[in-house]
């Protein structure tokens, strides 16, 4: 079934943050919490600081009314440039990889393609852009 969620980005306290929503909303994570050092390694990509592999991969909390809040840690170490205010994304985790692509190709238009649409190492298809209007959108399918 198809869902929309808020996605948060940290620089290095995700679990922190986490922890403290999971302590107001009174609800437990979905899953397990995936680690950077959970990563494998990629061509091309420098490996993994030691000092961030505990950090957050990925994290969910479910909040009110079936929202879901999702969240990873982004931090400089590895390229990320985070202002607050400027680390929320809106989450769309499509039925089918026909409607994810279609909605990536809507919500680039005129944008920005932060991250293609493509088959990622987690067995899900996953992309990022940044609409016209500077909204940033993330894109979650099944395979």
């Amino acid at each position: 079934m198809s869902r929309t969620s808020t996605y948060l980005n940290f620089s290095r306290h995700t679990e922190a943050a986490f922890t403290f929503y999971r302590q107001v909303f009174g609800t437990e994570f979905i899953g397990q919490i995936a680690r950077l050092g959970d990563v494998p390694a990629m061509d091309g990509q420098p490996p993994i600081a030691e000092a961030d592999k505990q950090l957050i991969m990925h994290i969910e909390l479910p909040l009110l009314g079936g929202h879901v809040l999702m969240g990873t840690d982004a931090p400089e170490s590895m390229g990320f440039k985070l202002t607050m205010g400027d680390n929320v994304h809106i989450n769309l985790e499509a039925d089918s990889l026909t409607e994810a692509k279609k909605l990536f190709k809507g919500l680039s238009d005129g944008g920005l393609i932060d991250t293609p649409l493509q088959e990622m190492f987690w067995g899900a298809y996953h992309g990022a852009v940044t609409d016209k209007f500077g909204v940033h959108w993330m894109f979650a399918c099944p395979k």
